[in-house]
């Protein structure tokens, strides 16, 4: 395991349940790319007795549908690659399980035997009865098998929450463990970089992370020859870009509906504080139906969006907002864009857009590393809350807008502005008296027994000057990276 990146909880998670004397169904997700099958394949390397991967359900070169024929077929022949003697090919999921069931048995000494089933629902083709056979393999067979692990994975995050982990049917309480991988963290980056012997500046890899959000498969294209804007020309505006299809991929390979969620991210792409579930089935001429929460429960259990509950408000009026870098980034300077520069992004650093996206990436970073915030603060373990506050404006008073505002249970509110900056970040007159307007109106709407402490999230510091008092608190990139 050698060259694994972070991961050490998930690996020793993984050998502990290897190494337990019970048998196991472990669940394994995440946002896919995020390094589901790497992780599984590197903890438990050279111990894993069957595994099979899934299908994709849509077959890019010649347009069909991998239904239940396909499936079952390249099941058997995993079987066949696994030692299992030749037989008649299965029919039905039932007759393919009862498979699976007999080699195991024939070949079974005693000792721990892993089955890998990986993009498990990619199976669970329409009509399939899969769900059904898996259910029976795992409740008549698998769960009596005290030296039987089985490592289930998927990147259709809301098919394993609702037909696993939350089912209420056969499988209910069925999954012994879960693990929800997800991307690298700052740090996390940084080492990965590291080894690819990639020299970048802490500034550079966090934009580096706020373009690719810390997923290990976009991460690997980087060269170490390139700067990260020559980086990200490869990936987004050369002549063949290595990543130019990734979005539509990404949404057919997870959801059944995948232009319905794309509408929806596209949407919330064009407001950073987020829709509310009455605007978005208004803005896209959705019918007003269960099936716009499944949607958005869909997107949220997949780490592409968030629900929140604005400063103030009830979660009646919840806001849904886009949280995953890559769409971001996509969305805004890839998709639908006829881009001819080929080096668009290295000529266009200091543009008022990249400048404004960097702001905008830099925010959502840091609620990406909220619990890194916490520690700089030293409130680890203080019980938490984290919302955005909007003012409206009226006639005689303008609005504003604070976007993080982190409320602690031991009688403080943490006001906390972001700022992606290039240099010590420096507090002039009129930007001095707009903090204080914030932490002014922030006070009337809180109990009298809460004190607003002023907080800047910056990249490199603070500049010691007759205004600098503004904020009692500054978070620089350095403690994001620990």
């Amino acid at each position: 395991m050698g060259n694994i990146i972070g991961r050490k909880q998930e690996i020793r998670e993984l050998n502990d349940l290897y190494n337990s004397d019970k048998a196991q169904m472990v669940a394994v997700y995440g946002r896919r790319r995020v390094g589901k099958t790497f992780l599984v394949d590197e903890a438990l390397k050279g111990r894993i007795t069957f595994r099979h991967a899934g299908l994709s359900p849509n077959n890019e070169d010649s347009g069909k549908k991998n239904l239940l024929k396909d499936q079952l077929k390249h099941f058997y022949h995993s079987l066949l690659l696994h030692g299992m003697k030749k037989s008649k090919q299965p029919t039905s999921w039932l007759d393919a399980f009862f498979m699976l069931e007999q080699h195991l048995s024939s070949i079974d000494d005693g000792s721990r035997q892993v089955v890998f089933l990986d993009e498990l629902p990619w199976l669970d083709t329409p009509r399939s009865g899969f769900l059904t056979a898996f259910e029976a393999f795992w409740n008549t067979w698998g769960c009596h098998r005290d030296n039987l692990m089985v490592v289930v994975c998927g990147s259709a995050n809301s098919w394993i929450l609702d037909n696993l982990i939350n089912d209420t049917g056969g499988l209910y309480g069925r999954t012994t463990y879960e693990i929800k991988l997800s991307p690298f963290t700052l740090k996390e980056t940084e080492e990965f970089l590291q080894s690819k012997d990639i020299r970048m500046s802490r500034y550079d890899i966090a934009q580096c992370n706020m373009v690719l959000g810390g997923i290990p498969y976009y991460l690997g294209y980087l060269t170490k020859n390139n700067s990260l804007a020559q980086n990200i020309d490869q990936l987004f505006f050369s002549q063949k870009p290595k990543l130019h299809n990734e979005f539509d991929r990404l949404f057919a390979s997870v959801f059944k509906n995948p232009e319905v969620m794309k509408k929806i991210i596209k949407l919330l792409a064009t407001r950073h504080s987020g829709f509310t579930r009455k605007e978005i089935i208004s803005k896209l001429d959705l019918v007003d139906s269960g099936d716009v929460s499944d949607f958005l429960e869909a997107l949220i259990s997949s780490d592409f969006i968030v629900r929140f509950t604005p400063f103030g408000k009830s979660s009646r009026e919840d806001h849904y907002r886009l949280i995953d870098p890559f769409c971001l980034f996509y969305i805004r300077y890839v998709s639908g864009k006829n881009v001819v520069d080929t080096n668009f992004w290295t000529n266009n650093q200091m543009s008022q857009s990249v400048v404004s996206w960097r702001g905008i990436a830099f925010e959502d970073l840091c609620i990406r590393h909220m619990s890194q915030i916490k520690k700089a603060l030293g409130i680890s373990g203080v019980i938490t809350s984290q919302s955005n506050w909007i003012v409206p404006g009226s006639e005689n008073e303008a609005g504003m807008q604070i976007d993080l505002l982190i409320n602690r249970n031991d009688n403080i509110v943490n006001m906390c502005e972001m700022k992606f900056y290039h240099e010590d970040f420096t507090v002039n007159g009129e930007y001095n008296k707009k903090i204080a307007s914030r932490a002014n109106k922030l006070h009337e709407d809180l109990p009298k027994k809460y004190a607003v402490h002023s907080t800047l999230i910056t990249t490199y510091g603070l500049t010691y000057n007759e205004y600098s008092g503004a904020f009692q608190q500054v978070i620089t990139l350095e403690e994001l990276f620990s």
